[in-house]
């Protein structure tokens, strides 16, 4: 197979793949935007110093950090329907995807809310803050500055996790990409060429975060 054929087989493959890469792309923000829903209330039930809620969300975490993602996915679409409840593939796969991120977002944001150093809570409850009040205008402004970094980590895994939702049909890169070589018998180029627009997405996304954590770092100006 010469540079000539190759070329032939990419150029007639781009708008396959291309609107592959779209779906992967809004696929991947729309499972992270559901996994800050879910792993904001996780990390804040997390940091409470009791609670009846705090143990389930300690083993929510654990069992979807512990268990692979292609597991998940099997089990939300395949496993759930035996008990009467049934999703569509693409409806799975975020669902698949939200869950997962979300036990990792929250452990992240848990984190970044434990290291904002304990004078913060004292100074905040001496001026006469309560609770709630230290916690969103004092801790959580520099907590997200230092999640920022893990949560784009997550953000771009997941980019590499919608890989896995072609399993379940879901039309995504990776299945665009099976589609074609199913037509032309040509895997490698193909495979390789799927393997540079992840790539490509995950350099996008490493530089939003650089900017992010630049912007955040900046003191605020006041006029």
């Amino acid at each position: 197979m010469d540079i000539t054929e190759i070329l032939d087989i990419l150029r007639d493959a781009a708008p396959t793949l291309l609107t592959g890469l779209g779906y992967t792309l809004i696929f991947a923000v729309a499972s992270m935007l559901g996994g800050l829903l879910i792993g904001f209330p996780l990390a804040m039930i997390r940091i409470l110093p009791r609670g009846m809620l705090r143990w389930p969300a300690d083993v929510y975490v654990s069992l979807m950090r512990g268990t692979p993602l292609l597991v998940q996915i099997f089990v939300i679409y395949y496993g759930l329907p035996s008990i009467g409840i049934s999703f569509s593939p693409l409806t799975a796969g975020v669902l698949a995807l939200s869950l997962n991120a979300g036990a990792f977002l929250s452990e992240s944001l848990r984190g970044a809310i434990l290291g904002v150093d304990r004078g913060q809570w004292s100074a905040s409850f001496s001026l006469g803050l309560t609770y709630r009040q230290t916690l969103r205008y004092v801790v959580l402004p520099q907590a997200v500055r230092i999640a920022v970094p893990a949560m784009s980590n997550t953000l771009i895994s997941l980019i590499k996790d919608t890989s896995l939702v072609s399993v379940i049909t879901v039309t995504e890169l990776m299945l665009s990409t099976k589609e074609v070589i199913a037509t032309t018998f040509r895997p490698l180029p193909l495979y390789l060429t799927a393997a540079l627009l992840y790539w490509i997405l995950s350099i996008g996304f490493e530089r939003l975060q650089g900017y992010l954590e630049r912007r955040l770092g900046q003191p605020h100006r006041h006029d």
